[in-house]
């Protein structure tokens, strides 16, 4: 589009991003990254950029990709950075371009409600219990005005709708152009929007799903882009993994059921033979999946072909149910247009547990992870390296990476190596804000090894005596579940401030109890590492358990780890290190905010004090104040003088 000023410009001193935005500071930084990611848009070149927390970098890239007249796709970490996007920056920006921003955000099918299961809805028997009942009064109302048909925008409808699982808009019993509702269909409208814009804001699940079904009978789900904006790109390895991978669940298996169950009682074609064929699949998975290790959680699968020789009675029966009710269906004699997907589905189910058990890709790692009743056989590639690079990086002429953690060490050789990366111009942004007066580190170098019997008691009291100089104003952030309750249990009872703890509320309810109650403590872990976001006071600390290493019994890690070892590499310091550096960069993320938030950032693992390789976690966080006493961490609270840095602090 054409526009009056370049990103130069809309940067500068008095430029249009000033003059609009009565609160900007001119952020030397932002203009560097946003001039490199210009230059990559405009010579069509890869670019990887670390942006600091602070440096303003959603508009360092906004503003380029839509001075560059290009259509760009912007895929972020999660469905909450996506709508932040949508309806605060580009509005914002909007009154700045002349003849606005053509944009448009696309979620994934789910997000969706469904009209025509609605409409059905009103005529069929497929709500049960008053709840649902009334969740359905309260989408059907809010559908006849929705113009987006996103989940999101219903207020009062509660997380957990069983409801709304029965109305949303996936794919499983999707009729595509022959439904009745097409034209009107909130996923063809979604699609109509992508085609009429410039910007297309994604989140990184549906990027990958559009890779992934690219090929498929049903084609693309973006239209076609010239380039792509990776925010939060330190997730891409994992998401990648996921839709390049393959699986099936029991779950997904017993959903296939009770669909085509449900739309046989709804069309009137439930026969004694389909009703049987039902049976027997419900019976044959059953038994099937209880074969498999009890124990929750994940585990490497290596033995197919044992298994197969020890239960090929079971297996066969299984492979011969689906298939018998996928030529049962296929043949029906004037079947609604709601078969034509359950044939589908049972074929694809069919397909991925016969190439599951078959199993013997080396370039894949099979696992087994079970989660209360549901058992998922998992497929998952061990390097994705070579798959960006022939299916993103090869393909698409400008791929900007960017994340407030992308560097190990000062340097993006991790990265690029896990991602298949080659070529990229990097740039490395400092963030603004002023860590050395800001932020102390705090490192109890008295604490027992973490590894140690005698750790959790220690830490338990530190952490009490922390909390105290802090006065809550805390998360307190672990690597397990069972850590988090073990010094939640401790702790808590001592404690003279409210304390929250992750899974006894939603994350949004949590969040919002953390920031209006004063002085609150929240024990959580992961999900609450990255993307959590509480600026002031009411966050003064953030304490981190240990070095977050991921589990080396993880099959995927295993597998990785064995692959770097096979090809002559060191995984420990290649793979393990610079994952745990970039983790932990995250986790004390949430801390520093703003370029008023003051606060104390509490290691309770002290090897990265005492191993060699701490020293590339150190030389991998900001530059904040060091120390290995308390004390200090009183006087900071008290707003006394701060301990002189350490060396290479």
């Amino acid at each position: 589009m054409a526009s009056p000023f370049t990103v130069r410009q809309f940067f500068a001193r008095r430029g249009p991003l000033e003059r609009a935005h009565p609160n900007y500071e001119f952020r030397r930084g932002q203009l560097e990254m946003a001039l490199a990611i210009e230059a990559a848009l405009a010579e069509k070149r890869h670019q990887i950029v670390e942006a600091g927390t602070g440096t303003g970098k959603t508009l360092a890239y906004l503003a380029p990709a839509i001075l560059s007249g290009r259509r760009v796709v912007i895929s972020t970490g999660t469905k909450n950075l996506q709508e932040q996007l949508y309806f605060k920056d580009i509005p914002f920006l909007n009154g700045i371009f002349e003849g606005g921003i053509k944009a448009c955000y696309m979620k994934g099918r789910s997000n969706y409600a469904c009209r025509q299961k609605i409409y059905d809805a009103e005529r069929e028997p497929v709500l049960s219990g008053l709840t649902e009942v009334s969740d359905f009064s309260i989408i059907r109302e809010w559908e006849k005005t929705s113009e987006t048909g996103d989940r999101s925008s219903i207020p009062n409808l509660p997380d957990g709708s069983t409801a709304w699982a029965k109305l949303d808009a996936r794919a499983d019993l999707c009729t595509g152009q022959k439904c009745p509702s097409f034209d009107r269909c909130f996923i063809t409208l979604m699609h109509q929007r992508a085609q009429e814009s410039d910007i297309i804001i994604v989140n990184h699940h549906l990027f990958f799903a559009d890779l992934a079904v690219r090929e498929g009978e049903f084609g693309a789900i973006l239209p076609d882009y010239s380039a792509v904006i990776f925010d939060e790109a330190h997730e891409l390895e994992e998401v990648a993994g996921q839709y390049f991978g393959f699986g099936i669940s029991s779950n997904q298996m017993e959903d296939l059921r009770r669909d085509a169950l449900a739309v046989a009682r709804r069309k009137n074609l439930l026969s004694r033979d389909l009703e049987q064929m039902l049976r027997l699949l419900a019976e044959h998975a059953e038994r099937f999946f209880a074969l498999f290790p009890e124990q929750e959680g994940r585990s490497g699968f290596t033995k197919q072909q044992e298994f197969l020789e020890r239960h090929s009675e079971a297996y066969r029966r299984l492979l011969s149910a689906l298939e018998l009710l996928e030529t049962h269906l296929s043949l029906l004699k004037d079947a609604p247009e709601e078969i034509a997907p359950l044939v589908r589905r049972l074929r694809q189910q069919r397909e991925t547990l016969d190439a599951y058990m078959k199993g013997g890709d080396p370039d894949y790692v099979y696992w087994v992870e079970r989660r209360g009743r549901n058992l998922a056989l998992q497929a998952t590639p061990v390097n994705v390296s070579a798959l960006l690079r022939e299916k993103v990086f090869s393909e698409i002429p400008t791929v900007v990476l960017t994340s407030a953690t992308l560097a190990v060490g000062g340097n993006f050789d991790y990265v690029k190596a896990r991602l298949g990366l080659d070529g990229a111009r990097e740039l490395i942004v400092p963030s603004h804000y002023d860590y050395a007066n800001q932020a102390l580190l705090y490192v109890p170098a008295h604490l027992p090894d973490v590894r140690s019997e005698a750790f959790l008691s220690a830490a338990a009291e530190e952490v009490r005596e922390v909390l105290a100089h802090s006065r809550g104003r805390a998360f307190v952030l672990f690597t397990s579940y069972q850590q988090m309750r073990q010094i939640h249990d401790r702790v808590a009872p001592r404690l003279d401030y409210p304390v929250l703890l992750q899974g006894t509320a939603p994350q949004r309810v949590l969040l919002d109890q953390f920031r209006s109650t004063p002085h609150s403590v929240l024990f959580a872990t992961s999900s609450f590492w990255q993307g959590v976001d509480v600026q002031g006071e009411q966050l003064s600390c953030v304490i981190i358990d240990r070095l977050p290493f991921a589990v080396p019994s993880d099959p995927v890690v295993e597998a990785r780890v064995k692959a770097i070892q096979a090809s002559g590499g060191n995984a420990f310091y290649e793979y393990q290190v610079p994952q745990a550096a970039i983790a932990l960069k995250q986790g004390f993320g949430r801390l520093i905010r703003s370029s008023s938030d003051r606060g104390v950032l509490v290691l309770l693992d002290n090897r990265i004090l005492r191993a060699g390789y701490g020293r590339v976690f150190l030389n991998s966080l900001p530059p904040y104040r060091l120390t290995t006493r308390v004390e200090d961490v009183e006087r900071f609270f008290n707003e006394e003088a701060l301990p002189e840095p350490s060396p290479g602090g």
